[in-house]
């Protein structure tokens, strides 16, 4: 069954390890025959939420006019939201924690999802990131029907480029492939 996936890149640096992962992943979902769209965060201009509760408390649309309604739209529309991340401090980049703030608007509207994470850190081991994991989490915990289908952790990775070569890129293509 053709799939709708949409890869979210909140990596600050076009080409960088955890935007290359999500370029091996979208490979896998292409040559599997999804139809497949990345949205590079840094290229969108997405405020941060001014938490007036307009959204929440009077059940109207954002009043922000940025690019944010447009990247929740497409949320809606996926069937698989593949959320991919270097970690910064432990946590996941700024872009992306923007973004998932910005959910609060339209957040129950995002349900039965598949979702798929993509964290990479200059840490060499994957308990380093789990903060960061824990964080997709809660986003997930607020969403109805969203189940965590599968983590990629690129580590032990930090200058642009040093992901090339490494295993982690075969099992993001076979990830998307199988999704």
């Amino acid at each position: 069954m053709n799939k709708n996936v949409l890869i979210l890149s909140s990596s600050p640096r076009r080409g960088g390890n955890s935007d290359r992962l999500c370029d091996a992943f979208l490979q896998g979902c292409k040559d599997a025959g999804h139809t497949v769209e990345k949205i590079f965060l840094k290229d969108k201009h997405i405020n941060y939420c001014t938490g007036c509760g307009i959204c929440s408390m009077y059940g109207k649309p954002c009043p922000q006019k940025d690019d944010a309604a447009e990247v929740l739209e497409k949320m809606i529309a996926a069937d698989v939201i593949v959320m991919a991340t270097p970690v910064y401090f432990y946590t996941m980049s700024a872009q992306m924690k923007t973004l998932i703030d910005r959910c609060c608007a339209r957040y129950t509207e995002i349900t039965n999802k598949n979702f798929y994470f993509i964290v990479t850190a200059a840490e060499p081991s994957i308990p380093a990131m789990e903060r960061t994991i824990d964080g997709f989490r809660g986003f997930l915990d607020c969403l109805e029907g969203a189940r965590e289908k599968g983590i990629i952790y690129g580590t032990g990775v930090w200058k642009v480029g040093e992901i090339e070569g490494k295993p982690v890129l075969k099992e993001a293509y076979e990830i998307g492939e199988k999704i």
